[in-house]
């Protein structure tokens, strides 16, 4: 599938009832490390995950082609699903032995790996647990460059760490969606620079009038259908001042 718009009954994301519901259904897993005595940040967490999609949807595996190709396509003519897992120790390790992508954060490692059928989850990643990641900032985090994407989350929601990542992964794919292929390449040659913030309950209001691109959870799981994030300044990828160019640290 191509770029799909978000407005349209046929999103991924929406809940509507519609053709991509009698597609086989695939979903996309992440497993965010959270040792017991190095808990990452949650916002690190979140801006981590989000790149760590970017790079799946654009590693050379994922396009024309490439072996997880089909998959990624497959998992695209059915509803956008992602989960995400949490694993420590040997866990990490047994997740970091199947095919995938490690991305690394400031205190976030995620690891992401090609679309699984629903019921085809891998031995490894069945038994991590997906309910109830809870991580929290031990500083505010600062102002989102305005010069990059802002993933911004519905301040009225309670999601947890996991489930919130899992939203930003929409965003983020939300806006790849939204890009050009030049653009696309001008993101990913500059490190996929974003910032995921919480928006307070005004400017949501805002945001959410201004015809921005929108996630709209489709309800499936924590909590009901309705729109968590949105997505700002996704235009701004193809004049990426040199200021806020970050390498990428994945393996």
């Amino acid at each position: 599938m191509s770029h799909d718009s978000t407005s349209s009954g046929e999103s991924p994301f929406r809940s509507e009832p519609s053709a991509r519901d009698h597609a086989p259904q695939y979903v996309l897993p992440l497993v965010v490390r959270i040792e017991r005595d190095a808990p990452p940040a949650r916002t690190d967490a979140l801006e981590t995950a989000a790149r760590a999609v970017l790079i799946m949807l654009s590693d050379e595996r994922s396009l024309g082609d490439g072996e997880w190709a089909q998959a990624l396509r497959d998992w695209e003519d059915g509803r956008i699903r992602k989960v995400v897992r949490r694993a420590r120790g040997a866990e990490w390790r047994r997740a970091e032995g199947l095919p995938g992508i490690t991305v690394t954060g400031r205190s976030a490692e995620v690891r992401v790996f090609p679309p699984v059928r629903l019921d085809g989850w891998p031995k490894e990643l069945a038994k991590l647990q997906v309910s109830g990641t809870h991580l929290g900032d031990p500083e505010p985090p600062g102002d989102a460059d305005p010069a990059a994407p802002v993933l911004w989350v519905n301040p009225d929601l309670d999601m947890s760490a996991g489930k919130t990542m899992a939203q930003a992964g929409h965003a983020a794919q939300i806006a790849w969606w939204e890009l050009s292929d030049e653009e696309r390449g001008a993101w990913r040659e500059a490190g996929f620079p974003l910032a995921v913030r919480t928006a307070d309950p005004g400017q949501w209001r805002e945001l959410t009038a201004a015809g921005l691109p929108l996630v709209r959870d489709a309800g499936f799981t924590e909590i009901a259908p309705g729109t968590t994030l949105v997505v700002e300044g996704h235009h701004r990828v193809k004049s990426l001042p040199s200021q806020v160019r970050r390498p990428l640290s994945y393996r």
